[in-house]
Parts: structure tokens; C-alpha cells; sequence
């Protein structure tokens, strides 16, 4: 398939500047996706569509404040720089604005001196290895000084910051949110729990090539990026009894599925691992795991949508998002919600 079959007109004003409030008031479009029939309800009646036995699979990733502004020591020019993998303790690959100011050798400081770092290497795609020069407490002075890394997408000022983080987040390490899960409340996952639906919590660390269009004409020409996933024993005994009990998997999150479905690709069926996952999911794609899905809508051509077709059926899809934006959905990060059972 190519990549532009996967395009769509999204008006810009339906790309969500702000968060709902509260969480789980945001709009739910409901896709079976045996006959692509459509229901328009809230997010809150989420829990009219799971049952007992049923198991929520949950990325409990943490968005690092991961956007940091510091001086070139020699020159006081001001460089932007965005965390996106760390290599080793103190040494990050890094996206560094404007990257031509930051040669190998470079070195920055951020925050009056509170963290220092130095430009090691500028790696074939523009990234830049930063080696930092504290250890023990660079999350407490990163907590300090970094913002939240917003899409580029997201132009209003984020007043809180948990607000770009799930209630249930507990893993540090994304640089950008699993946006499927901002949409739970602590009150709705009580009454999930109270209903019998088993949750299960994995981690995917999100990089921002999660949202970096596909620029090959052919989908299956496109590399896909990398990203830490970890499951534990727990994890994977939930999922694999409600699998063993007839009942259904439902990701919470295109993170969640690209992480059951790398454990069952990697190691034949679910069980405590961590490791990378460049897995790319796209139509024709057999899913091992995942029986429902709960997503964001995803921006046009994007890997993301790319997922959801290969679920759903590429008409089912795009007849949908075209609703979508028919009916003034909101889109993207802080945008509705669509659970595909």
C-alpha cells in the first residue's frame, strides 16, 4: 500500500489545543469492527462495552519532562534540547535545535550551571549524543528545569503538567504520553475493577518517532524507530489467563498492542521480557494478542493509523475518521477517543 492511502483532510481546528476536563468526559466513537457499524458515545460509558473477565492492557509509562533550554558556554547562544533515549546514566541521544550551533565538542549549560553537558557525537540522522555531568541526581535537577515535550501540533501553554501524564503513570522514560490512557480517571478504573475486568500494566517507553510521518511512498519501505518495552510475570499471568478463559485483551493504547504483539512475535506467547521493538504493524498484519483496542486519533499518514487499519480494515478506517471530522471529533493527543471492539 502506499503511504498516501492513508490521508486524510483533518480541518485544524479539530487538532485539540487543551485537554477535557474532566478526563473521562471526552467524546467516544465506537467502531464494531465486523460490519463497521458506528456509536457516538463519552468516554465514561467506556465501561458499558467491558466485560467481567475481560483484561485492560495498560502502558504505565512516564513522560520525562524531557525539553530543556541551555547557553553554548563560549558563544551564550541558546540551544533547545529534547531527551529522546537514554544510552547510558548520564549520556542521552538527543534532538538539538538549532543543531548546526551544536558540533561534537560543544559544550552547554542549563539552568544557571545546575547541569552541564557536552555534544560526544552527531549521530548520520542529526540526533546528538549528550553526555550530562551529574548521575545520582539528574532526575530531581531534570524535574527542576525541563518542560514537557508537547507535539509540535499542541501550540497552548499546558497549565498542569500531570495533565500529559495517565493517572495510573508510574515509569519514567516516555517523551511523549500514551494518550490513549489520558482519558481514565482513578473514579473509572474503580469501577472497571469493581465490574470484574482485570487491568494489566506494561511499559513501552514512547519516542517521538511514534509521531513522525512515513516519507516512503511505500508503506513497507518505512523503518521503523525503536523503543523500550518491559513486561513482568504479573502482567503477563493476567493476560494470558483472560486469553485462556475465553475472555478478551483489550489494548489501552496503540503503545500497549505494539507491546503485547512484540512479546508474542519475539517469544512465541506472553511472559516476563523487556527488550527494543521496531515492530510495525500495518494491513495484512495477523494479530496474536489484541482483541479490542481503545486509540486516539492519529494524524494522516502515520504509523499510528497505519495500526488501526491494519485492526480494524483499511474502509472500516477511513470511513470512520471521515465521521470523525464530519461529526467535529476532536483529534490527536489531547483529543476523543475510539474503541474498536
Amino acid at each position: 500500500m502506499k503511504t498516501n492511502d492513508f490521508y486524510y483532510d483533518l480541518p485544524k481546528e479539530l487538532i485539540a489545543q487543551t485537554p477535557a476536563e474532566p478526563r473521562d468526559s471526552s467524546r467516544l466513537l465506537v467502531m464494531h469492527k465486523e460490519d463497521g457499524t458506528l456509536e457516538h458515545k463519552h468516554f465514561y460509558d467506556i465501561i458499558d462495552y467491558l466485560n467481567e473477565g475481560d483484561c485492560l492492557v495498560l502502558n504505565d509509562s512516564r513522560v520525562l519532562p524531557a525539553r530543556l533550554f541551555g547557553v553554548k558556554n563560549d558563544t551564550g547562544a541558546v540551544i533547545e534540547l529534547l531527551l529522546l533515549k537514554q544510552i547510558e546514566a548520564n549520556v542521552w541521544e538527543t534532538l538539538v535545535k538549532p543543531g548546526k550551533k551544536a558540533k561534537e565538542g560543544c559544550h552547554i549549560s542549563f539552568g544557571d550551571g545546575k547541569l552541564n553537558g557536552i555534544i560526544k557525537e552527531v549521530l548520520p540522522d542529526g540526533n546528538r549524543i549528550i553526555e550530562f555531568d551529574r548521575i545520582d541526581d539528574f532526575y530531581p535537577i531534570l524535574d527542576q528545569l525541563g518542560e514537557m515535550p508537547l507535539p509540535p501540533y499542541i501550540t497552548e501553554k499546558l497549565e498542569d503538567r500531570e495533565r500529559y501524564q495517565t493517572v495510573y503513570s508510574r515509569e519514567l522514560g516516555s517523551a511523549a504520553a500514551p494518550t490513549a490512557g489520558l482519558h481514565f480517571t482513578d473514579e473509572l478504573l474503580k469501577k472497571i475493577k469493581d465490574k470484574g475486568i482485570k487491568t494489566a500494566f506494561v511499559t513501552l517507553h514512547v519516542g517521538l518517532g511514534t509521531f513522525r510521518p512515513v516519507k516512503a511512498d511505500e508503506i513497507t519501505e518505512h523503518t521503523m524507530h525503536s523503543e523500550f518495552y518491559q513486561i513482568s510475570s504479573e502482567a503477563a499471568d493476567i493476560i494470558n489467563k483472560a486469553k485462556k478463559n475465553g475472555k478478551r485483551v483489550i489494548c489501552v493504547g496503540t503503545t500497549s498492542c505494539r507491546t503485547i504483539e512484540s512479546a508474542a512475535r519475539d517469544h512465541g506467547e506472553i511472559k516476563e521480557c523487556s527488550g527494543w521493538t521496531d515492530i510495525f504493524i500495518y494491513p495484512g498484519y495477523k494479530f496474536n494478542v489484541m482483541d479490542a483496542l481503545i486509540t486516539n486519533f492519529h494524524l494522516p499518514e502515520s504509523t499510528l493509523i497505519m495500526l488501526v487499519s491494519a485492526f480494524c480494515g483499511y474502509e472500516n478506517t477511513m470511513n470512520t475518521y471521515n465521521t470523525a471530522v464530519s461529526m467535529n471529533y476532536r483529534f490527536f493527543s489531547f483529543g476523543d477517543a475510539m474503541f474498536v471492539c
